[in-house]
């Protein structure tokens, strides 16, 4: 059954989509009657049926609420140093899919993609749509966010608590399962390509990251990103 995420508070009764959710149901070619699913990112998704097929707007019945959620045990946020092209769609789009609780793209010395203004905005607002079409697709009801980017020192300071860890090349990191425990929240940060400089390594030891490893092997940036996800989220 389709699945449509609204970008406004669900109830039941009748409703008009507009938008990317009109748009959705218009490009899926739902007739009236047809059943769909709606959720609005606030929790559990709802029982709808389509009543009407306008040029820029779908109206539609809403009913049951089921309270069901999919999201994982423990909340990953992750600090991406951003990679380039098409690789952070890529990125936000595999990582909503493994459950990733919120995702924070950071410039860094070594960042190919430099982003700020209206350039950052529109990315940023481009990142969002693409999570919330991946929840759409593998079932969430809750859509991660996705930040403006930032630069590290800002993303460093506005990490919660709980786990923090680094993805760091330097002696002594540790296995990230290790690292990381058994906080029911952990950040992870880790470089674009290239890796972080010795001095942004350092920074993050600073505020307060542990230096932790996905084993012997180098991994592209977005692909650290998307298996130390993958450990946390199934460990």
């Amino acid at each position: 059954m389709p699945r449509i995420w609204c970008d406004e508070p669900l109830s039941p009764g009748e409703r008009v989509l507009a938008g990317e959710a009109a748009r959705h149901v218009q490009v899926l070619r739902l007739q009236p009657g047809a059943p769909l699913t709606l959720f609005d990112g606030r929790g559990g998704e709802w029982a709808a049926n389509v009543t009407r097929m306008g040029r820029s707007d779908v109206a539609v019945a809403v009913g049951v609420h089921d309270p069901v959620e999919r999201e994982a045990a423990r909340a990953v946020h992750l600090l991406v140093g951003m990679p380039a092209n098409e690789r952070m769609d890529w990125l936000v789009e595999k990582a909503t899919e493994l459950g990733v609780t919120s995702l924070q793209p950071v410039l860094t010395a070594r960042s190919v993609l430099k982003l700020e203004g209206d350039r950052a905005a529109k990315r940023q607002a481009r990142w969002q749509a693409i999570a919330a079409a991946a929840c759409e697709q593998c079932g969430r009801n809750r859509v991660p966010k996705i930040a403006a980017p930032v630069a590290l020192h800002t993303a460093l300071r506005g990490a919660g608590q709980g786990g923090r860890v680094v993805l760091s090349l330097r002696a002594g990191s540790q296995p990230l399962r290790e690292a990381a425990g058994a906080a029911p929240a952990v950040w992870v940060l880790h470089g674009p390509e290239g890796g972080l400089t010795p001095q942004e390594d350092d920074a993050a030891l600073a505020a307060g990251f542990a230096p932790a490893h996905l084993g012997t092997r180098v991994l592209r940036s977005e692909t650290a990103a998307i298996a130390a996800l993958a450990v946390l989220v199934f460990s």
